[in-house]
């Protein structure tokens, strides 16, 4: 029982700590959605064969919506493969605000997007122009569908105060946080830091290969739990990066729902893994 109340206060402390940081950062996402949305999804769709450039930069912007998007895009034979695969691999979902909320990590923070950009851009090009050439055409093109707009945010947030969508949305992270956090403390206090950090880094450059399985799942919840692993120093960059550069939010999701060539969805799928625990690899070793 000791354990427990020390896990939960330990998760309340450091969550407590990151509030005001946290609604600061999701009322600046909520501005840029309200007042710049349609034109950042312009500017993703018109980009024709060189999108994935604005693919990689809007990807950065931390909400699930842009990829859930560039989904239907796809499927609507609007933007290339290159394109969908540069915005999945840019796009960190919830990790950004919540390393945004620890100034200790503001740092890493900067590193990381750099990095996907960097990551987001070489991937789009060599989809979109090498490789392209030499695998089937099956794996190209996709069902020209319907493009209408899917977001991850319920249709009332489009009417309802800016503040009070920020506050909203820094209460659910909030709540994952709180959970994540505690059983982690959890685990840390029964088993003992140094144990499970250990096992973690006994994995080696392969453990990237591991948070990248994990952020393949299409829910906010994964990279909330790769941020905290990081944070906590249970993972290293390379790890989160592998993790964040494989997730993808709700984007994969709605490409399987969307995108009738379960070929396409696969062939997308596992490049997005290989990339994320390739690159994740490398800076395992550099860093």
């Amino acid at each position: 029982m000791e354990l427990i109340l020390d896990a939960m206060l330990d998760a309340l402390i450091d969550g407590v700590k990151m509030l005001p940081f946290l609604y600061l950062a999701y009322l600046l996402i909520e501005w840029l959605e309200r007042h710049h949305g349609e034109r950042i999804e312009n500017a993703l769709a018109g980009g024709g064969h060189w999108g994935f450039f604005p693919g990689a930069l809007l990807g950065c912007v931390p909400q699930c919506g842009f990829s859930a998007v560039a989904s239907n895009l796809y499927a609507s034979r609007v933007i290339t493969p290159g394109t969908l695969l540069a915005v999945f691999i840019a796009t960190s979902d919830e990790a950004i605000p919540l390393l945004a909320a620890e100034p200790s990590q503001w740092s890493s923070l900067v590193l990381l997007i750099v990095c996907k950009v960097i990551v987001a851009i070489a991937g789009g090009a060599l989809l979109d122009m090498p490789l392209r050439r030499v695998l089937p055409r099956s794996l190209y093109g996709g069902y020209a569908g319907n493009a209408a707009d899917v977001d991850c945010h319920e249709e009332h947030e489009e009417h309802s105060s800016i503040f009070l969508a920020a506050l909203r949305h820094t209460l659910e992270i909030f709540a994952f946080i709180l959970v994540f956090s505690f059983l982690i403390g959890l685990v840390f206090e029964s088993v003992g830091e140094d144990v499970l950090v250990s096992a973690l880094g006994s994995m080696g450059i392969f453990q990237p290969m591991l948070t990248a399985l994990v952020g393949l799942i299409p829910n906010c919840a994964a990279s909330v739990l790769l941020a905290q692993l990081y944070v906590q120093g249970a993972i290293g960059f390379g790890s989160l990066f592998a993790g964040l550069t494989s997730g993808a939010g709700v984007g994969l999701a709605v490409l399987w729902r969307v995108n009738p060539s379960w070929k396409q969805n696969v062939f997308i799928t596992g490049l997005l893994w290989a990339v994320g625990a390739a690159a994740g690899m490398l800076l395992q070793l550099v860093l």
